[in-house]
């Protein structure tokens, strides 16, 4: 059928004086008003455009924001004005931000990078030992031999091409600082720190180019302060952001509407299939909101009328047709995994996920006390233990201390880990406790079994290996950065699952932030993909003294 042709008027409204009250009986035709297109956007639109969102209720306003960061939010105001006119810009990076991302110096597009001399002085500092900032300093400083080899040292001066080893985005230059600037600064500041001499530096370029527009970029919120408050323009590096908002991180679950089932279930068909020892449910769907799921998602539909509820997982999308799956009932007790019953509807989703062979990466968000450690641990034993899916269960996590660090740890590896994983001492302990009928000697018995098939291995110890056939879960995965993630995700081989637990309110790791960090990358890479799965876990079912204190504290 060939589609239709494409409108040439624009779209007519109504408005509320076009309605006019028709008497009982007759019908009445509304006055058509053509509406004219919205006129060009000038320099006062952004404010006023700011101040209707600000009147919008909270719900439309977090709808309508878009997925790309917000410039008006993070840029400053010279990057916005050089955006309008089209100028590019000569960003001056602080260290830190080389540090943070090694291959920032090619993230910024058609605009000219700054290099002042403390920048160069400090990666100089902070390029020994094996640290991940270590690491990154070093990565830095070979990425400048590449650009600055076989240029002659008066063309260093004119700018070195960022495209010269082979980034086609990084069409800017590479500028280094080649004498010494004099920039004016307050009173009172030491000149000798490192922050304030390039601070200098960019207030003597803002002197030298007062044609161009000079932004700093530093993940430094003090130094951004500090810039700011001596009228620099100042932003942050936002390159790595997933995304602006956390409350658009995709959750893995979605409510279907009330009439979901009327408007899909023309043509629809049902089947039933067994896999793993278990019957379910099979429905072809064609409809409008086909379009909005992704494969793996979630649905869930809880009528009013006391209808039975239905919990499905989305397992194929062809277009506006779908294939949703029921899922199995952990919340029965015959359902139990190694002796633990989902207690909420996220954690029977989570369940579904942890058990599923087919699902090789699994991540769970949430709260304190949401049940995150618990149920993967119990997962675990249940598919080393029982179903002998898999041949041990590996932990590892960050070792981010959250007060004072207590020096240096003695004994092994797994010695030295085991302060990071009480909690999965403690979850330990709940799941030796579920079997009464064992007595005091079986539970040792079981302790012990359990104890030799679970490993603790720390995270420094991880490149170059490949673990085949084993559960391994990520604690605390909040805190890793994106490349500090794709270390760990690529090492799983044959018959590996990875679960990634974490809370994205709880990030110790210094600048990382909820949109940059490694748990909110691998969320929003991996949704949709046939062999991954999402759940965020919403209720907190530890205590109800430690619910309330989330709630209140």
């Amino acid at each position: 059928m060939p589609l239709p042709k494409i409108p040439t008027k624009p779209a007519t409204l109504l408005s509320q004086q076009d309605y006019p009250k028709a008497e009982k009986g007759k019908a009445v035709k509304p006055i058509m008003t053509l509406v004219e297109a919205p006129p060009a956007e000038t320099a006062d639109a952004p404010r006023a455009r700011a101040r209707t969102e600000e009147k919008l209720p909270q719900s439309r306003a977090r709808s309508a924001k878009p997925k790309a960061l917000d410039s008006s939010v993070i840029k400053s105001g010279a990057s916005r004005t050089a955006d309008k006119l089209g100028v590019p810009k000569l960003f001056v990076l602080d260290t830190n931000v080389l540090m943070h991302d090694p291959t920032s110096l090619f993230r910024f597009e058609e605009h000219d990078v700054y290099l002042p001399m403390m920048t160069l002085e400090e990666l100089d500092n902070n390029k020994k030992g094996m640290s991940e900032v270590a690491r990154n300093a070093r990565q830095v400083s070979r990425s400048l031999d590449a650009l600055i080899a076989g240029v002659e040292e008066h063309a260093i001066e004119e700018g070195i091409p960022l495209a010269k080893l082979g980034n086609k985005d990084a069409k800017g230059r590479l500028f280094f600082q080649t004498r010494l600037q004099n920039g004016a600064l307050p009173e009172g500041l030491p000149i000798g720190k490192a922050d304030n001499q390039i601070l200098g530096v960019v207030r003597a370029l803002e002197e030298q180019h007062p044609e161009r527009p000079i932004v700093l970029v530093s993940k430094d919120i003090n130094m951004r302060i500090k810039a700011r408050a001596m009228g620099l323009p100042a932003e942050e590096y936002f390159n790595d952001h997933v995304l602006e908002d956390t409350d658009l991180l995709y959750s893995g679950i979605t409510q279907l509407p009330d009439d979901f089932w009327h408007k899909h279930a023309k043509g629809m068909e049902s089947w039933q299939e067994n896999k793993h020892g278990t019957g379910y449910t099979f429905y072809r769907v064609t409809g409008p909101a086909v379009p909005s799921l992704l494969v793996n998602q979630f649905v869930f539909h809880e009528p009013n009328n006391g209808e039975a509820p239905f919990y499905g997982q989305v397992r194929q999308i062809n277009g506006k047709t779908a294939v949703l799956q029921t899922l199995r009932d952990y919340t029965h007790g015959k359902n139990g995994v190694w002796g633990i019953t989902a207690r909420n509807r996220e954690q029977n989703f989570a369940l579904n996920l942890l058990m599923n062979p087919e699902c090789d990466f699994v991540t769970l968000l949430g709260q304190a006390g949401t049940g995150k450690t618990l149920l993967a641990l119990a997962a675990g034993l249940a598919q080393v233990l029982e179903t002998k899916l898999y041949n041990e269960i590996i932990v590892t996590r960050v070792t981010v201390p959250v007060g004072e660090d207590i020096g240096f740890l003695p004994g092994t590896e797994e010695e030295k880990m085991s302060p990071w994983m009480g909690a999965f001492d403690d979850n330990l302990e709940v799941l030796n406790k579920s079997d009464s009928d064992a007595g005091e000697w079986g539970r040792a018995a079981t302790q012990d079994l359990i104890r030799s098939r679970i490993k603790i291995k720390s995270l420094n110890f991880m490149r170059g290996r490949t673990f085949v056939n084993k559960f391994l879960i990520i604690d605390e995965a909040q805190n890793l950065t994106p490349k500090q993630m794709k270390t760990l995700v690529t090492r799983a081989g044959p018959g590996t699952k990875i679960v990634c637990l974490g809370n994205i309110a709880q990030i110790d790791t210094p600048y990382l932030t909820e949109g940059s960090s490694g748990l909110t990358y691998v969320v929003d890479r991996f949704k949709g993909w046939s062999h991954s799965g999402h759940v965020t876990l919403a209720r907190g079912e530890r205590s109800r003294l430690a619910d309330h204190a989330s709630e209140v504290l």
